[in-house]
């Protein structure tokens, strides 16, 4: 079973991005669970969002506390919020940032752990036109964790959760900042 935190704050779309991971995993035929945590913040507030994606069920149903991934959506969170609270040298820690892998673990003093970096902001500008990060990282969680959800199911649930709230032109925006993240997500 793999354990996904995402941290981001109210309005960018992280509880959503969660959402359609775990929907994708299920059109796999995977299990499943995606849970957001926060209360009565305001946009703009920090909060949390969690998946689990298993081969087998999953009979957890609580916050996940050791996540295998950590995505951080909001790069303004990463010296406020304990990113890598419950984390082991295992961990795999997914950033929106400007920075490559190597000067984020600089940045950040971080051994140990696999970093990946995308400029999920950069991206969402350019192609959506407004700071929505969260279906570029998207893309770039689908890179890491491939082996468990493919990029088209991911592209299927978008469709499917977008298609008929948002125009044909929004939503091939959305895809092209998905494609995008996949393929410019780097690790080290």
């Amino acid at each position: 079973m793999i354990e996904i935190r995402w941290h981001a704050r109210g309005g960018q779309g992280a509880v959503t991005a969660s959402k359609i991971l775990a929907s994708s995993a299920i059109r796999e035929r995977k299990y499943a669970q995606s849970a957001p945590d926060y209360g009565a913040e305001r946009a703009g507030a920090p909060l949390r969002s969690f998946n689990r994606v298993s081969e087998e069920p999953i009979t957890l149903h609580c916050m996940v506390l050791r996540p295998n991934i950590v995505v951080v959506v909001d790069p303004t969170l990463l010296k406020t919020v304990p990113i890598f609270e419950g984390t082991d040298e295992n961990a795999v820690i997914v950033v929106n940032t400007d920075k490559t892998p190597s000067e984020l673990r600089e940045y950040l003093g971080v051994k140990g752990r696999k970093i990946y970096t995308v400029n999920a902001s950069a991206i969402a500008m350019e192609e959506l036109k407004k700071p929505l990060m969260n279906i570029p990282m998207l893309g770039a969680i689908s890179k890491v964790i491939d082996a468990l959800v493919s990029i088209e199911s991911v592209e299927e649930d978008i469709k499917v959760t977008f298609g008929k709230k948002i125009s044909q032109e929004l939503l091939d925006a959305n895809l092209r900042a998905l494609e995008r993240a996949y393929k410019e997500v780097k690790g080290e």
